[in-house]
């Protein structure tokens, strides 16, 4: 098993539900979909990187 990653499969057992315009929704699974990536993961991604920036967890989580 050299030279593969292992890939730690965290549980997603929380949803968060936002609401955007057709539009805007629409552009953004669109420019997903040709990058080769889904929308779902690229907000996972968002999300991590800004909780790594802004200090990250529940005692970031009021730092404004």
């Amino acid at each position: 098993m050299a030279g593969k990653k292992v890939k730690k499969n965290k549980k997603k057992d929380s949803q968060l539900v936002i609401r955007v315009s057709a539009d805007e929704r629409e552009a953004f699974v669109s420019l997903c979909d040709t990058l080769d990536t889904s929308a779902s993961r690229e907000i996972r991604r968002f999300m991590k990187r800004f909780v790594a920036e802004k200090g990250g967890g529940q005692d970031g989580a009021n730092k404004d």
